[in-house]
């Protein structure tokens, strides 16, 4: 890498890394760390390729995707994401800020399979079309539509303070507006 190559890698690095931790992050189900880890690989990754990258912010996010599958994918147990319960349910007409939101949807995520956060991340917080998610996970349209269907079941069972942020269709499609409150600060 030449120093125009390595001044142009430092300045997206610059740029673009901290909306790229928020995605690791929310990928990892909340674990900073371990979204500092994927994204840092993802970026040693891209600095070996860097002169033959187009899009550079498209490439980093792919391979944070794919790493983040082929981790679930692996054969061995994992460190399990401990956290608080959340308290008990608020009183019916007691309003739940959004940081408190924040807290119950990070809990709610992390307790989601690594598929399933990947996919609720890739549709909602990236706003991504089934099929180029199913492209990223090496699955069919069908499959990215079925886990997110029972993604989203699970996660309002686990939370069902969230169903506030359904609104007043709860039959509506949600949006990353809607997630908003999950968003991470670096």
């Amino acid at each position: 890498m030449d120093a125009e190559e390595r001044d142009s890698f430092r300045e997206f690095v610059a740029t673009r890394s901290s909306a790229l931790l928020r995605t690791a992050v929310l990928l990892s189900g909340g674990d900073r760390h371990a979204g500092e880890d994927l994204l840092q690989n993802a970026l040693v990754k891209a600095a070996g390729r860097w002169r033959r990258i187009d899009e550079p912010e498209a490439y980093v996010r792919r391979i944070l995707y794919r790493q983040q599958v082929s981790r679930w994918r692996l054969k061995w147990p994992r460190r399990e994401l401990a956290v608080a319960e959340p308290p008990e349910g608020a009183a019916a007409g007691d309003g739940a800020s959004a940081a408190e939101l924040r807290v119950v949807l990070r809990g709610a995520l992390a307790k989601l399979t690594t598929r399933q956060r990947t996919v609720l991340v890739l549709r909602y917080f990236e706003d991504l079309p089934e099929a180029e998610v199913a492209a990223l996970l090496g699955c069919s349209v069908g499959t990215v539509r079925s886990t997110t269907h029972r993604s989203l079941a699970r996660l309002r069972s686990l939370a069902p303070e969230l169903a506030r942020l359904d609104g007043p269709d709860p039959g509506r499609r949600p949006t990353s507006s809607d997630f908003s409150p999950m968003e991470v600060r670096p």
